[in-house]
């Protein structure tokens, strides 16, 4: 009876994530600590997964995306109650998600355990943009722009150089300076190619009145290539400050 109720979860092993900070920054790593406990039976494990998952917006709603995914262990048995520790890093891509109110991240851990659920632990994380994005952020801001909002939306690869599904797109509105009342917001999409370099699309929204704006005429497309790992954002500056003013 025992063996039948670990099948459907009930008595059966679990497994728990154990991360030293719920903050990291895309392209960087994080050491983790995962915790095996055995059930009320024996169990085979086929073996200790992650994945790091994301959701991002199409035309059918909301979607569930894997950003990363990979495996722990090798097949083990769990004997019942016994503890097993392993140690690991978790390597986050350059192109996860930034964290904001409307975008979460989250790391799946499961237990590959056949003919029976799966049972699993998921920890959502901080995740801090990238070197490069955030110099671009910091540029924005020393011009008077503030993020009003975030997505991660569907793509189909036509307009930007990435054979992912999704990108993360951030709007930005001017609050102060020489662009406030000439732009409405700025919008911008970071990417990044195999070469290992950063390409910035950025979407200038004029102010261009109601006929403009209902036609779509008061919107305009550029974009900027990023290649220094750690970049200045005073070196960033007047490169997206000359982009929006052309387009302003």
């Amino acid at each position: 009876m025992k063996d039948v109720l670990s099948r459907i979860g009930i008595g059966s092993a679990t497994v728990e994530t154990i991360l030293p900070t719920d903050t990291v920054r895309a392209g960087e790593s994080v050491q983790a600590d995962i915790h095996v406990e055995g059930g009320s039976t024996a169990q085979d494990i086929d073996a200790v997964y992650f994945a790091l998952e994301t959701e991002y917006k199409s035309d059918e709603g909301y979607k569930d995306a894997i950003i990363d995914q990979w495996q722990l262990t090798e097949p083990f048995t769990i004997a019942a109650d016994e503890e097993r520790r392993f140690e690991t890093t978790i390597d986050i891509p350059r192109e996860t998600p930034v964290t904001t109110r409307s975008t979460a991240v989250e790391i799946e851990t499961g237990l590959d355990i056949s003919m029976a659920v799966d049972p699993g632990d998921e920890d959502y994380i901080e995740v801090e943009p990238t070197h490069r994005t955030q110099a671009v952020f910091d540029a924005l801001d020393s011009l008077g722009f503030t993020l009003h909002s975030s997505s991660c939306e569907a793509t189909a690869g036509s307009l930007f150089t990435s054979s992912a599904s999704f990108v993360q797109e951030f709007e930005f509105r001017p609050q102060h300076g020489e662009f406030a009342g000439e732009v409405d917001e700025v919008e911008i999409v970071p990417v990044f190619d195999d070469d290992d370099r950063l390409t910035v699309y950025v979407e200038v929204d004029r102010s261009g009145g109601l006929l403009s704006e209902m036609t779509d005429t008061d919107e305009r497309h550029t974009k900027l290539t990023i290649e220094a790992p750690k970049p200045d954002a005073d070196a960033v500056e007047p490169q997206l400050e000359d982009r929006i003013r052309e387009l302003s």
